[in-house]
């Protein structure tokens, strides 16, 4: 209980009813119908690469449920977006910290892991970056955090590439090949999903506290 009251605002943004779970995920599903659904897609992995709190793997399922044949589409939209985004945040880690970096940050209650991810990029960076951007730890973490250190821009980008392009695309490739069951199940347990979606993420900042 301790450690969920004190990760950040982002867990009691995860933590909402079903009710309000099922009104987001139709509202993702949404704009898959829409004439902006790729700019939506876009621009959500564009800024939850550097501050929105909602990744876009969300926007990404319900979009590719709705048309299979354009997986690799609206994978390559995700990962440009999301590579983009994570320069942008880089960005904001070396020139706008003490502006922009810092506010970020604290809305999110990271101040604490900055020692750890620093010693992560000394380690390795594309190790850092590449664990960063394919699973549910904070991304908007390491990409500022980047800025900050200074760390290989190249090594900070192919990184990106190939955690975020492996997360886009195994998600993407596996709605292709099994997209109407999925779909099927989503719809029958959407509560459970949720749950287990909301729990997959949280498990991104747990993972940061256990090693800070």
């Amino acid at each position: 209980m301790r450690i969920t009251k004190n990760l950040s605002p982002f867990i009691r943004i995860l933590l909402l009813p079903n009710k309000a779970m099922r009104k987001l995920y139709d509202w993702t599903l949404h704009w898959s119908h829409t004439k902006y659904a790729k700019a939506s897609l876009f621009s959500l992995a564009f800024a939850e690469s550097s501050f929105f709190p909602i990744p876009p793997d969300v926007l990404l399922i319900a979009m590719t449920v709705a048309h299979r044949y354009k997986w690799w589409l609206f994978a390559t939209l995700a990962l440009v977006g999301s590579v983009l985004g994570g320069l942008f945040g880089y960005y904001i880690g070396m020139f706008l910290h003490e502006s922009v970096g810092k506010n970020i940050i604290s809305f999110y209650h990271l101040e604490k892991f900055f020692q750890v991810v620093q010693v992560k990029y000394e380690e390795n960076t594309f190790i850092a970056v590449f664990t960063a951007a394919f699973t549910p730890i904070p991304y908007k973490l390491f990409t500022i955090a980047g800025g900050i250190f200074h760390v290989s821009i190249p090594e900070f980008v192919i990184g990106s590439l190939l955690g975020r392009g492996g997360r886009f695309f195994t998600v993407a490739l596996l709605l292709r090949i099994f997209g109407k069951k999925i779909s099927d199940v989503i719809e029958r347990y959407f509560d459970i999903l949720s749950f287990a979606f909301m729990a997959l993420l949280i498990g991104g900042f747990i993972v940061i506290k256990f090693f800070s």
